[in-house]
């Protein structure tokens, strides 16, 4: 009596029908882990893709000069005491260099200056949440950037240490509900300001949020003037198309010569690309990727050996029902295949149980946190479902081998 797989198919799926509870029980392992490694796949992708378009925005042929490694407005402790940007140093690199385009020069300024916080006000209205920096002018076209309203400011405004501002996004929303804040005025520690133009909302970010949404940029010599203490200068330098690689080595020479570092010595200050910042991001969430998948495998063992088990259970069950199919003409390889297709239906809808949880999740994160990106990748869930049957494949082979070599005689004396 031959079975083809459709019956094989049909077979299996009512004994898995027949014990409903104890079929979920069995997967419950399984679903865990389908449901851990989609989760975190789908947060991780949509964090990076953030990320990447945040540095898009910076310049892809940009280059990054700052005396520490990471945000400028939070110094790592170890490399603090490093010597500062100076800002003759954009004048160097542009002279010395053959390979790069244009030099721009940003001073940072830290949300507390000389024990007093920095804050953004108007009558009625105030912004604590700012990130405030004076730009070289030339920065409008090294790192361009979509305006709601307004413009960037002018090398003469520039020139003359005017006070005007460029604002981003959720700076104009706090401080001017009403809309139309170019041509207004605002107030930052003890100055006041005009707003001349409104930049677009931001694109990408880490978790969901961008810190440019909330800059305020004044010309450099403004800034300057104002904060004549504040040394934590960043040069970005763009690469003149397709020169990215030898700006890079250019301007890492120029730099640990003017510093005068030993051949052997390392660097004192950080040089960065947007493609390196983004590879170091995959690194971190290539260790929360593996500690996922470590979850995800234990759980896939345990659902897999309760797989095991409850076959095993199942083979006794039946055994009647085995030599009953044997006497009839049933072969080995029908048998091991109506074992195999009911292990691989079991842990397949474990699969796919755990795989629609995951997306429930995901998107109950994104309804609870928009500010957390996250996107289902399709990869993970075809790789989800593909290694939940091939869990039920691995731990349904030797239930069903066990199955296949019961003996008819025995088996339907079986009771």
């Amino acid at each position: 009596m031959n079975i083809s797989a459709t019956q094989n198919m049909k077979m299996a799926i009512q004994a898995v029908g027949a014990h409903r509870f104890r079929s979920l029980l069995t997967v419950l392992g399984i679903v865990i882990g389908i449901t851990t490694v989609v989760t975190v796949a789908s947060l991780l992708t949509g964090l990076r893709e953030g990320v990447v378009t945040f540095f898009r925005e910076l310049g892809p042929d940009n280059i990054f000069l700052y005396k520490t490694s990471g945000d400028p407005s939070q110094e790592p402790p170890k490399e603090r005491k490093r010597r500062p940007m100076k800002p003759e140093y954009a004048d160097v690199v542009r002279r010395w260099t053959t390979s790069v385009q244009d030099v721009g020069l940003q001073l940072y300024i830290p949300p507390v200056v000389d024990g007093k916080p920095i804050t953004a006000h108007v009558r009625g209205y105030e912004s604590e949440n700012i990130n405030v920096a004076g730009q070289s002018p030339n920065m409008g076209e090294i790192q361009p950037r979509d305006f709601a309203s307004g413009r960037y400011f002018t090398p003469e405004e520039d020139q003359r240490s005017a006070h005007v501002a460029v604002i981003g996004a959720n700076v104009a929303d706090s401080l001017y509900p009403g809309g139309k804040p170019v041509g207004s005025t605002f107030m930052m520690d003890g100055a006041e300001y005009t707003v001349i133009g409104v930049y677009d909302k931001a694109k990408g970010g880490f978790f969901g949020e961008n810190g440019q949404d909330n800059a305020i940029i004044i010309p450099l010599r403004t800034a300057q003037s104002r904060y004549p203490q504040v040394e934590r200068f960043m040069i970005t330098a763009k690469a003149k198309p397709g020169k990215r690689q030898d700006a890079f080595n250019e301007i890492e020479g120029v730099m640990r010569r003017i510093r005068h570092l030993p051949t052997a010595a390392a660097n004192d200050f950080s040089i960065s690309t947007p493609d390196q910042i983004i590879q170091q991001f995959d690194r971190i969430t290539g260790l929360i990727g593996l500690v996922a998948i470590a979850i995800s495998a234990l759980g896939l063992l345990v659902g897999g050996i309760g797989v095991m088990n409850i076959m095993l259970v199942s083979v006794t069950e039946r055994t009647r029902e085995i030599g009953v199919r044997k006497a009839l003409g049933a072969r080995k390889r029908d048998i091991i295949g109506q074992f195999l297709v009911e292990a691989m239906t079991l842990t397949g809808a474990g699969g796919v149980l755990g795989i629609v949880i995951a997306i429930l999740i995901t998107m109950l994160v994104g309804a609870l946190v928009p500010s957390l990106p996250s996107a289902v990748p399709t990869w993970a869930l075809v790789t989800g479902f593909t290694v939940s049957v091939v869990v039920g494949v691995f731990f349904g082979v030797w239930p069903a081998v066990k199955a296949a070599q019961l003996d008819p005689v025995e088996a339907l004396r079986y009771e």
